[in-house]
């Protein structure tokens, strides 16, 4: 391109090139022109501020140098026409374009960079498909009105997106694409606006994913598809508001996948699936409920931080393995999680009752076995029901033994009066001992231990009936009190 095909803008920006310097066509912070210079605007920019997008292409591609300057193309507060088209392209030079609006979308598919600088700037869409970039990608507040494509982008450096708003109403597809994407350092997004589906999926970061303050928008829809995402760190989602479904199934995040003080809402579906994962830490605190559910199956967790108040009225915990639970919140305030589910699963039970027993808390863990029990119990036929309520209502299952020694006391009182009262006659009246009600009863209640009371003596009519109740109980209560008395000792 000839420097006489140039405007005074154009021109400008091609002598700072070769040195690297700054070109900056905004008014001075202050003015009453400075009103003018948002970005959005731009498109009502004149000449004095506009460049064509082949200028650019040029400059990076056959620009002048200046010896011993590194030479840059650094641009604010201008307006691009025609389409930055750097497709398959290397640039060995910084590109900074920043406070710029852009008429058309620019495309660096397959494209090597040194480094990308569009903060700032108001974007049709970036169409910037296996990039690589040998530094950091920054679209701090950038603006888009469409598509952000990043597909199996590869950079170096980090990823900044912090304040960004995407936007894509008349497209199809995510409206920000990091499929595949691979991150040398951190995708760093506080405070990001999409509307429409962020895709995260298969996306490899070697630092962290911050996503706190984010609003991701898509109801009905998944407003994150992070399906296989691996983060070397940690996800951070604190106070985000997630407007459709959360995916992340088979992540894998060795550090934390912090939803702190979140909102999670896809009523009518799901709206957090972190299944099949490897998590560090899991945090879901100090936020609303969750509306929709929450789908936690077949995950491994380190340290899950679930606060009661946010859980849902819908989960799916199948086979999720977690070694600490906290806070520490009473079994009655754990259990009614394991309730919610769509069937009953004794996994859940064993897991809630080993991270009890994991910190010394006994009673919890014996309270989350019973919860366990009775659950079961509304799964059997009636007959297993039935029996399922005499050994609750007896010891609770055999985890309340002393229960039966409040039965076997007040049994014994009721058969000893009754016996007391109206003894049974002798077998052998020559031969028998003298009758004693009390040893009698324990005699019918106590099926090992004989006091030769019950051998010597048969009741008749409704005493002999009673004697029946009194040892069909002593066979229930000594068969419940066995079986907690080997349940405490295998705990111990």
């Amino acid at each position: 391109m000839e420097i006489n095909d140039l405007t005074p803008a154009e021109s400008r920006l091609w002598r700072a090139f070769a040195s690297g310097a700054d070109v900056d066509f905004r008014a001075p912070a202050g003015s009453t022109a400075a009103d003018s210079d948002d970005p959005a605007d731009g498109g009502t920019w004149g000449p004095e501020r506009t460049v064509r997008a082949s200028v650019l292409r040029s400059l990076l591609l056959d620009g002048p140098r200046e010896e011993g300057r590194v030479a840059a193309l650094s641009l604010a507060g201008a307006r691009v026409t025609g389409q930055l088209d750097l497709q398959y392209a290397t640039v060995d030079h910084p590109v900074r374009l920043r406070h710029c609006h852009f008429d058309e979308a620019p495309r660096f598919y397959g494209a090597r960079l040194r480094e990308l600088n569009l903060s700032e700037s108001m974007l049709p869409g970036l169409i910037s498909h296996a990039v690589r970039v040998e530094g950091v990608l920054r679209l701090t507040r950038a603006r888009f009105d469409g598509m952000v494509r990043l597909a199996g982008a590869e950079i170096t450096g980090s990823l900044y997106l912090e304040g960004a708003r995407i936007e894509a109403p008349d497209t199809e597809g995510p409206v920000l694409q990091l499929n595949q994407a691979v991150l040398g350092a951190d995708l760093w997004a506080p405070g990001m606006r999409t509307v429409g589906e962020v895709r995260l999926t298969g996306a490899r970061v070697a630092g962290t994913v911050n996503l706190n303050d984010t609003v991701l928008d898509r109801p009905g829809g998944t407003a994150l598809q992070g399906e296989t995402l691996a983060a070397e760190a940690d996800v951070l989602m604190r106070r985000a508001d997630v407007r459709g479904r959360l995916e992340l199934r088979g992540a894998r995040i060795p550090g934390r996948l912090d939803l702190s003080h979140a909102r999670l809402a896809n009523p009518g579906g799901t709206a957090l699936r972190a299944s099949s994962c490897v998590i560090g830490e899991l945090w879901l605190r100090e936020g609303p409920p969750v509306r929709g559910t929450l789908n936690l199956r077949r995950t491994q967790v380190d340290v899950l931080f679930l606060q009661p108040e946010m859980v849902p009225a819908w989960v799916q915990l199948n086979d999720l393995t977690y070694t600490s639970l906290i806070p520490h919140e009473p079994a009655g305030r754990r259990l009614p999680m394991l309730e919610k589910g769509d069937s009953y699963l004794p996994f859940t039970y064993e897991q809630l009752t080993a991270a009890y027993r994991r910190i010394g808390d006994d009673d919890a863990a014996r309270l989350v076995q019973l919860a366990k029990q009775r659950r079961q119990r509304r799964t059997l036929p009636w007959y297993g029901r039935l029996w399922g309520h005499l050994q609750d209502v007896a010891v609770g299952y055999g985890f309340r033994p002393l229960r039966a020694g409040g039965w076997l006391l007040s049994l014994l009182a009721v058969g000893s009066v009754a016996y007391g009262l109206h003894h049974p006659p002798p077998l052998k009246p020559a031969e028998a001992p003298d009758f004693n009600p009390v040893f009698y009863t324990l005699d019918l209640l106590l099926p090992v231990i004989s006091f030769g009371q019950e051998s010597a003596f048969a009741p008749e009519g409704g005493y002999q009936a009673l004697s029946y109740v009194l040892i069909l109980m002593g066979w229930i209560l000594a068969t419940t009190v066995v079986a907690g008395v080997t349940r405490t000792v295998s705990r111990q």
